[in-house]
Order: C-alpha cells, then structure tokens, then sequence
C-alpha cells in the first residue's frame, strides 16, 4: 500500500531529526573523540532523536488534532533540545556534562511522566502511548520474560563456549564481575530505576516501532517492513560506531550492530504486534541495555570495544536463532495501525467519483484506540 501525502510529508521530517541531527551531531563527537574526550553524553543523546522526529512530524502535520498527547510531546522535546546543549558542553567541561545529562534524564523523565498523565487517556490512546494494550498484563508479563530467557540463554551459550575453548576462563576472563553484593543491589534496584530513566529508552522506541515502524509494514508488509526498519536502525548508529563504540574497528561494529538491530527489531517488532504497547519494547531495550553494564560491573564496557569478524560472525549465527524465530509468530498477520490511531483514513490517491447517495455514504472509520 501506498504512503499517503501527509505520511511521505511525515516521513521527511522524522529522517531530517532522526538521522539528520545525529549525523551532524557526528561532527562534534569526531571532535571530541580527537581531543581524547568521551562522546558517552552524545550517545545517550542520539537516543532521544527518532522521537523527536516523529512527534514533531506529528505536530507539524496535524497541527488541528487535538487528541495529540501535546504537553507530553513538547516535554519531550524540550528535554531533547536540553540534552543537546549539554552534550555541546562537553567540550569545556565533559565531566560536568556527564552529571548534568544523568540529572536532566532523570528530572525530565520524571516531568514527562507527569505531562504523560495530564494528557489524558484519550491523548495517550491517539498518541499510540497507552501501557494497556491487546492481552493485557498477561501478555506484556509474558513476553518480557521471554525476552529475558532468551537474552540470560544468549550470556549462558557464549559463557559455555568460553569454558570449552579454554577450561581454565573465569567469569572475571571473560568480562563478568564477580562482585556479587554489586550484581545483587543493581538487579534488585532495575526496576525501580526504569522511572527516572526511561526517557531515552522511549526516545528510539517511539521513534522505531511506534511511528515508523507501522509506515513501513504498510509500504512493504508485516515481516518485510519491520526487517527494513531494523538496517535503517542498524544504520543509524553509524556515528556512535566510529566514535563511541569501537573507533579502531568501526566498520565490523557497523555490521554487527545492523545484525543486532534486526534480530532485535524482530522480537521487539513481535513484542509491539503481541501487545500493542510501545512501552513492552521500551522496557525490553532498557533490560538489553542496562545488564550488559549490571554483568559487566561497569558502564564503559560498550565504549572503545575491538571487534574481529570473526566476532561479527558468532554473534550474527547466535543472535538470528535466538531472535528472528519470532517471525514466525501468528502475530505478524496485519500491519500496525499508523498514528495518531484515531485518526480517520487518509486515501492514497483522490477517490472516484461516487454513484452512492449522499444520505447513504458511510461515516470515516477510526483506527482501534488500543
């Protein structure tokens, strides 16, 4: 099916902010990356784009709807602006930057949640933001634990061929912490800790699967779109690859990434259509981001990696079985419905004429509210 005019009008907006800004932004990090900086707040920044793209596409594209959850979208987008002028800062002061994003993340999520609720439930139903969604708790529950088996299952398989190519490896060799009272307090404190810090997590999910997600399986169908939006979101971490990731080895980090973003966008993909909830695949990129900093008893352990190809290949052959069986669910049957889910169908292309009286033409049907 074809994009109509406003989703192709759309669509340009969220690509200008959603790989525009994070390209250019690509020039201060090269900068910083010179100088011997860190470029860690421009990656938690870059997160918070694809969001901004499309809530501005919204807002520029329906400026009369007025079911849009628009106090939520402009705390967003002020918290996105001020995010971006603290990762400018980093290059007079990269330490005070690195405190001052943790504190503009944790106040502007916890100011967002408020605006999320003023909004109004109807503004959160359009805005494609409602917690409740087809299943109902049964299902979201259900579906995070999956994905917590199979990402416990993914650490389990790779551990196991470490002791078998070298018997004598430790946790420790192997780039866990065994600092167990510390493993303990950051597991038990995850959950807690989603509150005042799931603005950026909701920065990509919202942008990836609740807005661009459901253009692309219209354009090209259920599977095949979600399987392009995952190479468009591989793609997009190109600047955090070369100069966050793995500046020495950027080029195999790239290919893993793409790798890792459609396996990943394939179950996070399952996980939107099996419950019709932005926040499952919210939750779920919190969970895949945070452990590997829990088990590996650090936060730098994504920066400045070494990736052989080799690497690229094992992670590629574990991650697709892990990961991309999801498509074969009975879930993928129909696309997702585009926001703002209530509004009325725009046609592709002007509609014939009519020979239907007046009187007995149908009303607009509305896109379902869940």
């Amino acid at each position: 099916m074809e994009w109509t005019r406003t989703e192709k009008r759309q669509l340009a907006i969220f690509f200008a902010v959603a790989f525009g800004v994070p390209y250019l932004m690509g020039v201060a990090m090269a900068l910083v990356h010179s100088m011997g900086g860190s470029t860690s707040v421009f990656a938690s920044t870059q997160m918070f784009y694809p969001a901004a793209g499309a809530m501005l596409a919204l807002l520029i594209t329906r400026r009369g709807d007025k079911l849009l959850p628009r106090r939520f979208y402009i705390g967003f987008l002020a918290l996105t602006a001020v995010m971006v002028a603290i990762a400018l800062t980093t290059f007079m002061q990269p330490g005070l930057a690195l405190m001052l994003s943790n504190y503009a993340i944790i106040l502007g999520s916890v100011v967002c949640l408020v605006l999320y609720f003023v909004d109004g439930r109807a503004r959160r139903t359009a805005g494609g933001l409602r917690l409740g969604g087809a299943g109902g708790g049964r299902a979201i529950v259900l579906t995070v634990l999956l994905f917590l088996a199979l990402y416990l299952g993914r650490y389990a398989i790779l551990i196991a061929a470490s002791k078998l190519a070298d018997p004598s490896a430790t946790l420790a060799d192997m780039g866990f912490t065994t600092d167990w009272l510390y493993l303990g307090i950051n597991l038990a404190v995850l959950p807690l800790n989603f509150f005042l810090v799931y603005t950026p997590f909701l920065g990509e999910e919202y942008g990836w699967r609740a807005f661009l997600q459901p253009l692309l399986q219209k354009r090209f169908g259920p599977r095949r779109g979600v399987l392009a939006l995952g190479v468009l979101w591989g793609v997009w971490h190109l600047p955090l690859n070369i100069f966050f990731y793995s500046p020495s080895t950027w080029l195999q980090s790239l290919v893993n990434q793409i790798v890792l973003c459609v396996c990943l966008a394939a179950f996070f993909g399952y996980a939107q259509h099996k419950t019709r909830t932005v926040w499952v695949p919210v939750v779920l990129h919190y969970l895949n981001n945070n452990l590997i900093a829990v088990f590996a008893g650090t936060t730098s352990v994504i920066e400045n990696q070494v990736i052989g190809w080799a690497d690229v290949a094992v992670g590629a052959v574990l991650l697709a079985a892990l990961y991309l069986p999801s498509l074969a669910s009975r879930f993928w049957k129909e696309p997702l419905p585009c926001l703002p889910l209530d509004a009325p169908a725009e046609p592709a292309a002007p509609a014939a004429p009519s020979d239907v009286p007046a009187g007995d033409k149908q009303p607009p049907q509305y896109g379902p509210l869940n």
